[in-house]
């Protein structure tokens, strides 16, 4: 339940989402856990032994690529049988009335299933596979064979994500900054707000003048620089940010 203050803030954070047209949206894994993903630092840690930090690395891949393409079967079919939540599609609803670019850290592609068009994945996307030879991309079907093969050259194929120690793809991401330089208001969903350097969009917008908004259940170092902040789930905060 609200106090007087916090709706005094929604409701003023409901006008801004209503009268700003060029929108900015950074996603993180929160808001996917309620289709019942789990956060990529909440895993629990193991997996056969193994910490996903250890396997999401180009030396781990370079040393066993199979068993780096069994976690990703696995990460997949985890994917595949989950479904957008309410979040996923408020999101698209907006993006029918506003100029709305969506970036996003996850690789679920449950933003593109919810409708949203204008999606920046800066982190790749786990349904897709790269050809280690001519990058070429191929969607993954249910059952793929370990390791898949590029339907192109027939070569390897890795897939096709930003593993720890790798660059962002610098295009996508040289369009999210121009995404977030140009917000009148930028909103902020279910992430950590730790990890570079997608944490620094926000602020970025900030310092533009954007009205900036964050939806999290805990406070995150973005928290004290937001203009408003809703503590909770993303579906809940997407709710209550569009009065619905």
């Amino acid at each position: 339940m609200l106090n007087l203050s916090s709706l005094k803030k929604l409701q003023e954070a409901r006008a801004k989402l209503h009268t700003s047209q060029k929108i900015a949206v950074l996603t993180g894994a929160g808001i996917s856990q309620e289709s019942g993903i789990p956060t990529f630092r909440g895993q629990g840690g193991l997996w056969r032994e193994y910490r996903a930090e250890d396997l999401a690395t180009p030396e781990a891949y370079a040393r066993d690529p199979l068993l780096v393409w069994e976690w990703y079967q696995m990460r997949f079919h985890t994917v595949l049988r989950a479904e957008p939540n309410s979040a996923h599609y408020a999101l698209a609803e907006l993006e029918k009335t506003k100029d709305l670019i969506l970036v996003s850290q996850n690789v679920d592609g449950l933003h593109k299933r919810a409708g949203s068009s204008r999606i920046l994945e800066l982190h790749g996307n786990i349904t897709l596979s790269r050809c280690e030879r001519c990058l070429h991309l191929d969607e993954l079907k249910e059952n793929f064979s370990l390791p898949p093969f590029c339907s192109r050259c027939h070569a390897r194929a890795r897939p096709n994500v930003v593993w720890f120690g790798e660059a962002l793809p610098q295009a996508i991401f040289g369009q999210a900054v121009e995404a977030f330089h140009n917000a009148e208001l930028a909103l902020v969903i279910g992430t950590s707000a730790v990890v570079e350097p997608a944490a620094s969009l926000a602020l970025l917008a900030k310092e533009q003048g954007a009205y900036l908004i964050e939806i999290n259940p805990e406070p995150t170092p973005l928290s004290p620089l937001v203009n408003f902040s809703l503590m909770t789930t993303a579906s809940q905060g997407m709710q209550l940010l569009l009065g619905k």
